[in-house]
């Protein structure tokens, strides 16, 4: 009988993950039982994989999610402590190699100017208030009311635009910042890819390293006060110039994004970083776009305070005239020029995006 392919339900889970991938991880990582279980090891696999799913859920409720599409089927009916208990039989080192199979950018990935566009982020989770998870991950402290309920683990993934397929992930405790973790991330970049990232992974040694894969980088940095300095080396037509950032010859932008939404518009300035060096090729106000973007391809995660992800693609989204808050739309409004301690050079022809004008 074939199974229902509702959200969730084990049926859907096959077409993606197939028996036969569970199966072999289970005999690579010696956990094919020896006896026949109500809750055999393969279906503790789909458990699991349910379980991320629905992340709000006791694991009973999750069985009952899994088990919907079986209509007709005689199915288990597992206690909670049965479940504890296969899950405890089972170990990580399944989920591990199986999570490992299927990682990876997948074909329909968003591209800009031929390059494969990715994106790093982090956020803070939670985990379950355990003796093994207290030391190694620890509460924050502060606030009216104490410290949090749970211990807390900072997680980084390196994702896929538009089809938001991980490609690699890394946790550890909240002590340790975004840049400390991001180096085990870099494994998984190689030439023809763009990475995409924020403030937070905006350090010269992190670019270093970034370079050093040959995969390309388009970072947004702080500006003002207390942000790295970028000599000016050489001006582009464009309003850009080109400098030097953790020892790799680099193209800074200075760009204004206005942000439209139904409610009316905002801008905004933001300083970009790139080892796309030619303006010609990757242009200045595209770059801009692609940046601000990028975090609607960033994937869900379960947080103590959950980022405002959504699902989307690299491309800017058209603004939902229906609704009064809708999906931003980002465009350039000018690239600006550098600031400089002399007087600025006359700058060259206007650029498609506005006229480049010279800071102050």
């Amino acid at each position: 009988m074939p199974f229902e392919l509702r959200t969730g339900t084990l049926g859907e889970l096959t077409q993606q993950v197939p028996f036969e991938m569970v199966d072999a991880v289970l005999e690579q990582t010696c956990r094919v039982e020896r006896r026949v279980r109500d809750l055999p090891a393969r279906v503790v696999v789909y458990l699991l994989l349910a379980g991320c799913l629905f992340a709000e859920l006791g694991y009973g409720q999750v069985w009952h999610r899994l088990t919907a599409g079986l209509d007709g089927l005689d199915a288990a009916a597992p206690t909670a402590s049965a479940m504890t208990q296969a899950r405890r039989r089972l170990g990580p080192g399944p989920l591990r190699e199986l999570l490992a199979l299927l990682r990876g950018p997948a074909p329909g990935g968003a591209r800009w100017r031929g390059l494969l566009a990715v994106a790093i982020d982090g956020t803070i989770m939670t985990v379950a208030d355990s003796e093994a998870n207290l030391a190694v991950y620890s509460k924050q402290r502060g606030g009216p009311n104490g410290a949090s309920g749970y211990p807390m683990l900072r997680l980084l993934v390196l994702v896929s635009c538009g089809t938001r397929n991980v490609i690699g992930a890394v946790f550890g405790p909240v002590s340790a910042g975004e840049t400390t973790y991001a180096p085990g991330l870099l494994a998984s970049l190689h030439a023809g890819m763009v990475l995409l990232a924020d403030r937070g992974f905006g350090a010269g040694f992190l670019a270093a390293q970034i370079a050093g894969t040959r995969a390309d980088f388009l970072i947004r940095v702080r500006s003002g006060r207390g942000a790295p300095g970028f000599p000016v080396l050489r001006r582009l037509p464009d309003g850009s110039w080109l400098s030097r950032f953790g020892g790799v010859p680099v193209r800074v932008i200075d760009a204004e994004i206005t942000v439209t939404t139904s409610a009316g518009h905002a801008a905004s300035c933001c300083r970009l970083v790139t080892t796309l060096l030619d303006p010609a090729r990757y242009p200045a106000g595209e770059a801009a776009v692609l940046t601000m973007s990028a975090g609607r391809s960033r994937p869900p995660t379960s947080s103590s305070s959950p980022p405002s992800w959504a699902a989307g693609s690299c491309a800017p989204a058209r603004p939902a005239e229906s609704t009064r808050r809708s999906t931003p739309c980002w465009s350039p409004t000018r690239c600006c020029a550098p600031r400089s301690p002399t007087p600025p050079a006359p700058l060259p022809a206007p650029t498609p995006t506005g006229p480049a004008s010279p800071s102050p």
